[in-house]
């Protein structure tokens, strides 16, 4: 098994597909305006229900992400779980004060000014 440290290491890269998102001015106005939010798991979730072009934005997104995540996986001798859990991990923790992340009970939050309550398997 891969240490941690590897495993966080090839994870950041994969969160670099998030930054790629963050481009896309539709992915920005989401998330702005918390109709989306970071998961725990390393996907992007809807926050409620949100239009069909949202989620349709958002199932792109993901896409995007689990193949990087098993590109990396691959690479790497990591599992695809691993990596992005450990992606989800980061980006949590990067959400920025205002937007939405879903908390390790299951529920949506706001950012506040105070770090994101993570899984406590997060390092």
């Amino acid at each position: 098994m891969k240490s941690l440290s590897l495993i966080a290491a090839l994870a950041a890269v994969a969160t670099s597909t998030a930054a790629v998102a963050q481009r896309d001015p539709a992915y920005a106005a989401a998330r702005a305006a918390g109709e989306v939010g970071e998961q725990p798991d390393g996907y992007l979730g809807v926050v409620g229900g949100g239009s069909a072009a949202l989620r349709a934005l958002v199932s792109n997104i993901n896409i995007q992400r689990k193949s990087a995540y098993t590109q990396k996986a691959q690479a790497s001798g990591a599992t695809v779980e691993q990596l992005a859990f450990t992606s989800g991990c980061n980006l949590v923790a990067q959400t920025r004060p205002g937007e939405k992340y879903r908390t390790p009970d299951g529920s949506w939050e706001t950012r506040g000014d105070g770090a994101p309550r993570r899984d406590p398997r997060c390092v």
